[in-house]
């Protein structure tokens, strides 16, 4: 094993809060990693912007992290996983772990061979990455998928799942895939586990939620383990960068993260923009 690599912190971007709860599974599964978290949430939300636009934001946000010397960087955005994810592969040095993917072989090991669906931003869902992925691993699989735009801004503003607007508006979005009765629903954004509970209860117990940054922090972890880049010992850390209102990071991130966030730091989008994965 080499110590000084397994030592590396692992990174992770999102285009605001919804990457701590990728944060949350990794720091369960891997008790001793250190982690540096990116939220670009002056920029939030990536899926309602141009694959180019989020390309760039992807570079410029992995760029960053890549001063932090980390062994590994985690997308944990999906449509920045969607659209930015091969780009960003040709251009570190490092690995990049998106959660589609996994997200994909988690849904079709929870699928008994039927349909599946998928909600996600429009950008992820306009992309066509999570057809492609199931069209790859299970040819012919039906895929229902649709788009929920509302849904990051409504969770970065704080709303918990039983806020009558959240439940209009899950209503609304849900109500043709409640009529497809998928056996397993992908929440193909990192932000929607913090409403899984009214997902689920809208969607019936026959479906099953597959959530795709616990799939991520599952590869991450395995990824690891097979390359002995685990860390071993030590005691966890996290070190978070935003870049909006620290305070209000930092206030919102409890409920994502599902414990206090210590002294989050701001990074100008301006200095983000002074470099990209090409200098790295």
């Amino acid at each position: 094993m080499d110590a000084s690599r397994a030592n590396q912190c692992i990174g992770v971007f999102d285009s605001g809060l919804g990457g701590l709860t990728v944060v949350h599974r990794l720091m369960d599964e891997l008790p001793a990693e250190r982690i540096v978290y990116l939220g670009d949430c002056a920029r939030v939300p990536y899926g309602t912007k141009s694959a180019q636009t989020v390309r760039t934001f992807a570079a410029q946000d992995a760029a960053f992290l890549m001063r932090h010397n980390p062994k590994l960087i985690v997308a944990a955005c999906n449509t920045a996983s969607a659209y930015a994810l091969e780009h960003l592969r040709g251009h570190l040095p490092v690995p990049v772990i998106g959660v589609i993917r996994p997200g994909v072989r988690r849904a079709l090991a929870a699928s008994a061979g039927g349909p599946v669906g998928v909600i996600a931003t429009e950008g992820t869902i306009a992309s066509g990455a999570y057809q492609r992925e199931f069209e790859a691993m299970s040819p012919g699989r039906t895929v229902l998928t649709g788009s929920c735009p509302l849904l990051v801004p409504i969770i970065e503003e704080g709303r918990s799942e039983d806020d009558p607007i959240v439940l209009a508006v899950l209503s609304d979005y849900l109500h043709a895939l409640q009529r497809e009765r998928p056996g397993v629903l992908v929440l193909g954004c990192t932000h929607y586990p913090l409403l899984a509970g009214a997902i689920g209860k809208l969607m019936g117990p026959h479906v099953e939620l597959v959530d795709s940054g616990h799939a991520a922090a599952l590869a991450v972890k395995t990824y690891l383990g097979e390359q002995d880049l685990t860390r071993g010992e030590g005691v966890s850390s996290l070190e978070c960068f935003t870049t909006d209102n620290p305070q209000r990071f930092a206030s919102v991130a409890e409920r994502f993260l599902g414990r206090a966030v210590r002294a989050p730091q701001w990074v100008g989008t301006d200095e983000l923009m002074c470099q990209t994965v090409e200098d790295s």
